[in-house]
């Protein structure tokens, strides 16, 4: 059974295991997810209100555009849930390679390099599709129903918190990869995303914690 397919409590459980997968990767993906979720829900709730259709067209419509992203990167963020498991499980599988003969150490060596990749590659889409939710978010936190407020407030929370969650994932893969040139790539990209990330949600909170005082 697939991991995003599970009860909350059975997958849960799974994670509460002595299984190393699905770990924090998985996790971060699904907390991004459960985010993006939470901003749709505040967007589902502001439709057909009077406050929102006394909008002017253009913010109704940009606001429809917004939500409708934000279903697409949920989509994606629901398939990297057992994607990041099923990369370190490739992980598992090249390390268990035999390497008795220097064919099979090259062999083997080149496996766990690309499983590395893969390993990294994963949680680093994660951190990327998490960016691009938050970019989206203002609009909504501004235009949406203010009674959902708090619920776009944990969403924001969420999605950053996976974010960056999938951000020491690729930053633990990379301590096991030869390639400086896709090492330092990475490395770099994960410096920006969790530096604008991290802005964006400081100040939706912000603003969010200065309309409820």
């Amino acid at each position: 059974m697939k991991l995003i397919d599970m009860t909350v409590t059975n997958f849960a459980s799974e994670v509460d295991s002595n299984s190393p997968a699905p770990g924090g990767g998985s996790v971060s993906a699904l907390a991004s997810d459960i985010g993006v979720g939470l901003a749709r829900m505040m967007a589902h709730l502001s439709f057909g209100k009077k406050k929102f259709e006394a909008l002017d067209d253009k913010t109704k419509e940009e606001f429809k555009v917004r939500f409708d992203k934000l279903g697409e990167i949920r989509t994606e963020l629901s398939t990297l849930v057992d994607k990041d498991t099923e990369s370190f499980n490739e992980f598992m599988k090249a390390l268990k390679l035999p390497k008795e003969t220097d064919e099979e150490k090259v062999a083997r060596a080149k496996a766990m390099e690309e499983a590395t990749i893969f390993s990294i590659e994963v949680p680093y889409k994660t951190a990327k599709l998490s960016l691009e939710a938050l970019k989206l978010l203002d609009f909504l936190v501004a235009n949406g129903n203010q009674n959902a407020i708090t619920d776009i407030g944990v969403g924001t929370l969420m999605i950053a918190t996976g974010m960056e969650g999938a951000i020491l994932n690729v930053k633990v893969n990379l301590m096991g990869l030869e390639n400086k040139e896709i090492h330092d790539k990475y490395s770099k990209g994960c410096k920006d995303i969790l530096c604008e990330g991290q802005k964006i949600k400081d100040d939706i909170i912000a603003k969010i914690h200065k309309q409820l005082d």
